[in-house]
């Protein structure tokens, strides 16, 4: 039988490796209007489904610009990672998001 501090450290464990093992992604969708909106994501179809209103939960913005598309994403080695390119990808001109778009590559 284990004991309580032994089921404890592994469930520790189970989690640690749960997170770090968890893919995150960047991604920018075009709107019905041609407007770019940017976020992460750990599950890219299910984020997409929801800011089409397939699913609950998606972005105020995007519920009046349906339906949108996926036109970037790319992945991150963690939740930090995406939260800090999200931010450099905000911070793009609108021309800069239709080059990535279009080359795949950050200006």
């Amino acid at each position: 039988m284990i004991e309580q501090s032994e089921q404890s450290e592994q469930s520790e464990n189970a989690s640690l490796v749960t997170e770090s093992s968890t893919q995150w992604w960047i991604y920018l969708v075009q709107c019905s209007d041609s407007s770019f909106y940017s976020g992460i994501t750990t599950n890219l179809e299910r984020r997409v489904r929801q800011h089409n209103g397939a699913l609950a939960g998606g972005a105020r913005y995007t519920r009046a610009r349906q339906p949108v598309v996926l036109v970037w994403s790319e992945s991150a080695r963690n939740r930090s990672e995406a939260s800090q390119l999200e931010a450099r990808l905000k911070r793009l001109t609108r021309d800069q998001k239709r080059r990535l778009v279009k080359q795949g590559q950050w200006p």
